[in-house]
């Protein structure tokens, strides 16, 4: 005789309440993909350095009118809430302090990934396709490539490039003798 199991899935206020009573906390390092409560694959120290260098690259270089986000959440349904390492989102002018972006906010989306590529592709990119964020690159530092996707359609993206990050940022390359 077999056993069914069933999933028991969250919506974003009950994982939103989860915290505010501290049955998760931020140290749990958590996001909330598809009612599933995932844990986060822990920053190594080439993870970090891509990220605080993406953000000085991207921050000295966009307009002053994007706001560059940095490993914060975005909400995109009632079910999801991942926490991108950065996103490219319009201005507001609360800075997003009465709600986190939502789809509609966000101009792109950068995962790096030292060790989660396979995951951000099978879990987080369909989420942000059916979401209709406009494009999402995931970096990925093993292979010193970036997969950029945009064009979402349904579950998946009409297409994806892959670059290294001398064709990405040439300039910023080519003054430096290696790129994390």
């Amino acid at each position: 005789m077999s056993v069914a199991v069933s999933r028991r899935l969250f919506s974003v206020e009950e994982y939103h309440e989860m915290a505010d009573c501290g049955i998760l906390t931020e140290a749990d390092r958590v996001e909330l993909l598809d009612g599933e409560i995932v844990a986060m694959s822990p920053i190594g120290s080439r993870h970090a350095a891509c990220v605080k260098r993406l953000n000085g690259i991207l921050t000295k270089s966009l307009p002053s009118q994007v706001v560059v986000s940095v490993q914060d959440p975005i909400h995109l349904g009632p079910r999801s809430e991942p926490q991108p390492d950065l996103a490219l989102l319009k201005p507001r002018t609360d800075f997003y302090a009465n709600a986190h972006p939502g789809p509609k906010d966000v101009l792109l989306i950068v995962e790096v990934a030292e060790t989660s590529a396979e995951s951000d592709r099978k879990l987080k990119l369909p989420l942000y396709a059916k979401a209709g964020i406009p494009e999402v690159w995931i970096w990925e530092l093993s292979s010193k490539r970036v997969e950029v996707y945009p064009q979402p359609a349904g579950k998946k993206h009409l297409k994806v490039e892959a670059f290294t990050p001398s064709r990405l940022f040439p300039a910023v390359v080519s003054k430096t003798s290696k790129w994390i």
